[in-house]
């Protein structure tokens, strides 16, 4: 890998020397996140094996779909040892994006299969109504609520969204950020080097790359 100069909203940052991850259980939008990434400046890779697991400085978890499936792939995967040694043991930051987000937790009304169980919350779904229909489709605004680097308080983003359940941590630390959908509730997530977005990212235009920037560049 090498380092270059990279000009992101309006200023010229060094390129540091990292690889991210994107870890292909068979869901999620890689080819977009690869693009994303490839856009901010960042190398990245379809991590299909335990040795480009390891090999990843971050790692992002995406996923689409239903949850029970979602963590059957995961466990079918063969991954699931690599990412816990990396995620668990050597605290590698790693980025989870809607399921995969979700997935961080403990379960989901969804499905009755457990979460990762990385964080502490659980997941829900949304009530229909006439102002507030499911699924919870489109732009919103995510406000910061802490001093993280993905989320700082008060700081309020845009992001685009797709999922019919919703994060509710037990801790409100581990709320970082927090968006409205008839109810308020948590739109990013995150303990220690683990953090999670309901949104997707890699589909949110100019504010989503500064998160993808933000993870790459200053999560250690």
């Amino acid at each position: 890998m090498k380092n270059i100069e990279h000009s992101f909203d309006g200023c010229r940052e060094e390129v540091i020397r990292c690889s991210v991850g994107i870890i292909g259980y068979g869901l999620g939008n890689i080819r977009s996140l690869l693009n994303a990434f490839q856009r901010i400046g960042i190398d990245a890779e379809h991590a299909t094996t335990p040795k480009q697991i390891n090999y990843a400085t971050h790692l992002v978890l995406p996923g689409v779909g239903s949850y029970d499936y979602g963590m059957k792939m995961l466990d079918d995967s063969g991954l699931r040892g690599a990412i816990e040694q990396k995620v668990l043991g050597n605290k590698t930051p790693l980025l989870g994006i809607c399921l995969g987000a979700q997935m961080l937790g403990l379960k989901s009304d969804e499905g009755r299969r457990p979460g990762l169980g990385w964080i502490d919350m659980e997941c829900f779904r949304f009530k229909t109504s006439r102002d507030h229909r499911v699924p919870h489709m489109g732009w919103n605004t995510a406000t910061g609520k802490s001093d993280h680097v993905l989320a700082k308080k008060k700081e309020k983003r845009r992001y685009y969204f797709v999922h019919s359940y919703y994060m509710e941590c037990m801790s409100s630390v581990d709320s970082l950020a927090a968006s409205e959908h008839g109810i308020e509730f948590s739109s990013i997530v995150g303990k220690e080097n683990i953090v999670g977005t309901q949104f997707h990212p890699e589909k949110s235009h100019s504010d989503g790359l500064a998160l993808l920037n933000n993870f790459a560049r200053h999560m250690r």
